[in-house]
């Protein structure tokens, strides 16, 4: 609690407000933000098909049994999308995720929402607007998690080191799939590498990881391989980065 306090307060009066909406908060296992890369160079497409991957992994049976596995048995998703340092739009705000239900009436509202962003790649932004929806929601979550997919760097807006601190700062971790398909900015996955990029700049908080998907085929896996483990509180076995290909 201590750590949402300091990442909102702005004053004496705003910190009285903070505690006493914290206090009265709803209690989650987990806060969890999908931050999908909704930017230019994500066509129609390609955006239905993530909206597609989310919906069908928070509805997956082992990702509810996840769920019910936690001490409340319920956790709180909300679905962003994010193109340039100016375009941030929630498509699917803050729902309690307790069973199949409320997971489908999610799922139905996000692959429904038009699309809104516009512009290119501004990760930075895009972890401010997601880390301004955790500390300012109406649950009180045992973790807070954003979930950042992009298939490129980060272009515009603050600098990507000062949001990844400010997340750290209020006991946020950020975890990424990254979308690695042909074109994609700094490909590959070594050094100097998309994958490499996230891992060293991104990424955030203990037991944060990457998930690196190839094709379309993968990227679903990974969205369901990611949400399990963010579910679950858990790491992957084999480190930091995740190739699904290699699984």
């Amino acid at each position: 609690m201590g750590n949402r306090l300091i990442g909102v307060l702005t004053g004496t009066f705003t910190g009285i407000l903070v505690g006493i909406g914290t206090a009265f908060a709803e209690p989650v296992d987990l806060e969890l933000v999908f931050a999908a890369d909704g930017s230019g160079s994500i066509d129609n497409e390609e955006l239905a098909f993530q909206r597609a991957g989310y919906a069908a992994a928070i509805t997956d049976p082992v990702v509810l049994n996840a769920i019910r596995g936690g001490f409340h048995q319920k956790i709180a998703v909300a679905y962003v999308e994010w193109g340039s340092a100016f375009s941030q739009h929630t498509s699917a705000d803050w729902t309690v995720i307790d069973g199949p239900e409320s997971a489908q009436r999610f799922a139905d509202r996000l692959v429904a929402e038009p699309r809104a962003a516009t512009g290119w790649n501004s990760i930075s932004e895009a972890v401010a607007y997601s880390q301004n929806m955790l500390l300012t929601n109406a649950y009180e979550g045992g973790r807070m998690i954003i979930d950042v997919s992009a298939d490129s760097g980060n272009y515009g807006g603050r600098p990507m080191a000062l949001a990844r601190a400010d997340a750290i700062a209020a006991d946020i971790r950020i975890n990424a799939l990254v979308i690695n398909k042909p074109g994609s900015g700094l490909p590959g996955l070594g050094p100097g590498s998309l994958a490499d990029y996230f891992e060293r700049e991104v990424i955030a908080g203990p037991g944060a990881f990457v998930i690196i998907a190839r094709n379309r085929e993968e990227f679903a896996d990974a969205i369901l391989k990611k949400m399990i483990l963010e579910v679950a509180g858990r790491a992957p076995e084999d480190g930091k980065t995740v190739v699904m290909a290699d699984r």
